[in-house]
Parts: structure tokens; sequence; C-alpha cells
């Protein structure tokens, strides 16, 4: 059964989704994945007030918050790919916070949602090599379904905002951020040592949220602050 974009759009909105995006990833796929060409970005917005309580570590309350949105994440996806399945198309959810330490890359999932972000036009990567979206900075979280529905997808890429900004850089107790300005198609370890930062977290912050989260640059981001 055709469905359009824009019910698609409709339907994920309604099931409460901040934000949305279609961006055709056929080049940025491995082989295991190439059956689904393109990709369904969703996003919700993290709560300024929790981020406002981070200072030099995670709180509990964050790490509360973090589990939650990526636990509505994944029933978000999982309702998306079954509305999909249903109208006839082949579907793949991609889970909220997937980290896998013997990936090829390091510290990744099967497929990066940050890729299909950034391929939506979403937003752009920063210097913290989190997505920084361009109405809400870093504070959001995003899920990924793959899919062989043709979406259309002009996959206009934002460059970089960051500018000579680097307070995310200063502010990482892990020195784990490069101060380089993001471009299309760069390395991630280009950005940030993955490995750096996930041994900090696990070595100072494994009483609260057992070393899986951090929150410092996203709080310190002008952009983040500017969305309040």
């Amino acid at each position: 059964m055709k469905i359009t974009a824009v019910e698609l759009e409709n339907y994920i909105q309604d099931l409460g989704a901040t934000f949305v995006g279609f961006s055709d990833v056929s080049s940025a796929v491995g082989p295991q994945l190439e059956k689904y060409p393109y990709a369904i970005t969703v996003g919700i917005r993290l709560s300024s007030s929790i981020i406002d309580e981070i200072d030099n570590k995670p709180t509990f309350t964050y790490f509360s918050h973090y589990r939650s949105v990526n636990f509505f994440i994944d029933q978000l996806t999982l309702k998306i790919m079954l509305f999909l399945q249903e109208k006839g198309y082949n579907a793949y959810t991609v889970p909220a916070s997937q980290s896998i330490p013997d990936a090829v890359v390091p510290y990744s999932g099967v497929f990066p949602h940050k890729t299909g972000a950034v391929l939506a036009g979403l937003g752009w990567i920063g210097k913290n090599g989190l997505f920084i979206h361009r109405d809400y900075g870093p504070a959001v979280r995003l899920g990924t379904v793959l899919t062989d529905l043709e979406l259309k997808s002009p996959n206009d890429v934002m460059e970089s905002q960051c500018g000579e900004c680097s307070k995310c850089v200063k502010a990482c107790p892990a020195y784990a951020l490069t101060g380089s300005q993001w471009r299309i198609g760069m390395d991630r370890s280009a950005v940030i040592d993955a490995r750096a930062c996930s041994t900090y977290m696990n070595s100072n912050f494994k009483h609260i949220g057992r070393g899986s989260v951090c929150g410092i640059c996203i709080n310190v981001c002008p952009y983040r602050k500017a969305a309040k």
C-alpha cells in the first residue's frame, strides 16, 4: 500500500517525536544493510532543566532521563517498523544507544544515527562529536529506521556552525575532543577519541549510570543554551 512522506511524517509526529527527517543512505550503509537505502531519523529533545543540573559530572536524574528517552525512542522506531511492514515495505530498526566495543569502528552501532540526521539536513556534528540539531542543539537523542520505502531525500548537508567555539573541548574531563571542525566524510576519530571518552566514564562515573553517560559537553554548548 502506497504511503507518502507527508503521511509518514505526520504519523511519526503523532507518536511523539520532536522532529523527523528522511535521507538517502545508500552510499553509507554496508553490504549487510544495503537493501535498506533510505533512513528515517526520529529525534526527542532532552529536558533543559535536567541538563542544567550537570556540572563536572552526570547526575542520577540525567542517567534516568537518558534511559527513559532511549526506551521511548526504541518504542517509536518499533512502531514505525511495524507500520511500514503493514504497508508492505521492509524496515530495520537501529537501537537508540547502540555501542559495540569490537565493531569495525569501535564503540559504534550497526548504523550511525548521526549519519542519517546529518544527511537529512537536520543539523551538523559538533566539536563534541555529537549531533547538533539546528533548533535544539546537542540536547537531543536520535533513533533510526532503515527502509526500502523510497523517500524524497535531497540530502542537504549543513556545514558546521561551531566556528571558533571550543567550550566543549575545554570542558571534556577525558580530554577526548580534538577541537577539529567537522566536515562531511571526516573520520570520527578526527573529532573525538571514543575509547578515551568511554574509558573515562567507566572509570569515574561507574556509580552514576554504570559509567555510560556524561553530558558535560551537552550542558556547556551555546547552541543548547540558545535553544532554551
